[in-house]
C-alpha cells in the first residue's frame, strides 16, 4: 500500500506507441498523413475564406459549414502535433497534463462535430419541409445560439473526464498508450484501480451526444424523405434531395468509423492491433479531410468561386 501512494502521488508520464507493429512503415506512413493534415488545413481554410468573400453564400446553410471547417480545423490540430512527432522525431513522451489537454480537445472537437451536423440536418429540414419560413426561422441569432449550444455541451461534458482521470492512480512502470495521441478509453486502461465511474460516463456520454444526435438526424432525414415524396415532379424531386448529397456524405464519414471504433474498442479485443490503428485514423483523419472536398464539388457555388479563385474562370 506505501508503494501503491508513492507513484499515485506523482504525476505519470505517458508513452505514444505511434504505430505498434507497424514500424518499418513509418516513414512511408509519415507522406500520406502529412497529406491529409494538408489537405485538411487547406481546404477547411479555403471554405471559410470563400464563404466570407462571397457575398452569395452568407446565408444559414453556409454558416453551419463554417462552423464545421473550423472544428475540423481544431480536430486536425489537436492531433497533429503528437502524431508528426512521434513519426518525425521519434518524440514519444508526453506528460500527463499535456496529454490530458489532448484527450479534452480530440474529444470536444469530436462531439462538436456531432453537434454541428445534428444542427446542418435542422436547416435543411426547414429549408426543405418549411421553405417559406426558412429566413424567419434560421435567422443569424438562432444560428448563434445554436452554435453556442453545441459548443457548451461538448465542454461541459467532456470538462468531467480529466476531473475523473486526474483521481486515478497510475502504477504502471512504462505507461504505454495505444496511439500516437491521447484518447479517453486508452488512458483508463493504464490505471490501477476500478475505472467503472469513468468508462460508465463515457459510455453515457457517448448515447447522449453521438446517440441522441444521430436519432435526431436520422428522424430529419425521415421527415424530408416524406416531405420530397409529395412533390409532383421527380425532376424537382432529384433537385431538392441533391441539396441534402453533401450533408449526408459528411455524416456517413463521421458516423461509420465512429461507430467502427466504438464497436472494437468495446468488443474486438481479439483483432489485430493494426485494425484498431486503422480504424482510429479512419475516425479522426477522414472527415477533417473528405469535408471540405465534398462540399467543394457538390456545391456548385462554393466550386465556382473555386474555379474562380485559381483558374480565373469567369462565369
Amino acid at each position: 500500500m506505501g508503494n501503491f501512494r508513492v507513484n499515485a502521488s506523482f504525476a505519470p508520464s505517458f508513452i505514444l506507441t505511434g504505430f505498434p507493429g507497424m514500424e518499418a512503415m513509418e516513414p512511408w506512413l509519415f507522406l500520406p498523413l502529412l497529406l491529409f493534415y494538408a489537405i485538411s488545413i487547406v481546404g477547411n481554410t479555403l471554405i471559410l475564406l470563400i464563404v466570407k468573400l462571397e457575398q452569395s453564400l452568407h446565408q444559414p446553410m453556409y454558416y453551419f459549414l463554417c462552423l464545421l471547417s473550423v472544428n475540423d480545423l481544431g480536430v486536425s490540430f489537436s492531433t497533429l502535433p503528437t502524431v508528426l512527432a512521434a513519426l518525425c522525431f521519434h518524440a514519444r513522451v508526453i506528460t500527463f497534463n499535456a496529454c490530458l489537454a489532448q484527450m479534452f480537445f480530440i474529444h470536444f472537437f469530436s462531439w462538436t462535430e456531432s453537434g454541428i451536423l445534428l444542427a446542418m440536418s435542422f436547416d435543411r429540414y426547414v429549408a426543405i419541409c418549411n421553405p417559406l419560413r426558412y429566413a424567419t426561422v434560421l435567422t443569424n441569432a438562432r444560428i448563434v445560439a445554436m452554435g453556442l449550444g453545441t459548443v457548451f455541451r461538448s465542454f461541459v461534458l467532456i470538462l468531467v473526464f480529466p476531473l475523473l482521470l486526474q483521481g486515478l492512480p497510475f502504477c504502471h512502470s512504462q505507461n504505454a498508450l495505444s496511439h500516437a495521441y491521447c484518447l479517453h478509453v486508452d488512458m483508463i486502461k493504464l490505471a490501477c484501480t476500478d475505472v467503472s465511474l469513468n468508462s460508465h460516463y463515457g459510455l453515457s456520454v457517448v448515447l447522449l451526444t453521438f446517440g441522441l444526435d444521430s436519432v435526431l438526424i436520422l428522424i430529419s432525414y425521415v421527415l424530408i424523405l416524406r416531405s420530397v415524396l409529395t412533390i409532383a415532379s421527380r425532376e424537382e424531386r432529384v433537385k431538392t434531395l441533391n441539396t441534402c448529397v453533401s450533408h449526408i456524405l459528411a455524416v456517413l464519414i463521421f458516423y461509420v468509423p465512429m461507430v467502427s471504433v466504438s464497436l472494437v474498442h468495446r468488443f474486438g479485443a481479439g483483432l489485430p492491433h493494426s485494425v484498431h490503428i486503422l480504424l482510429s485514423l479512419l475516425y479522426l483523419f477522414v472527415p477533417p479531410m473528405l469535408n471540405p472536398v465534398i462540399y467543394s464539388i457538390k456545391t456548385k457555388e462554393i466550386r465556382r468561386r473555386l474555379l474562380k479563385l485559381f483558374f480565373r474562370v469567369r462565369f
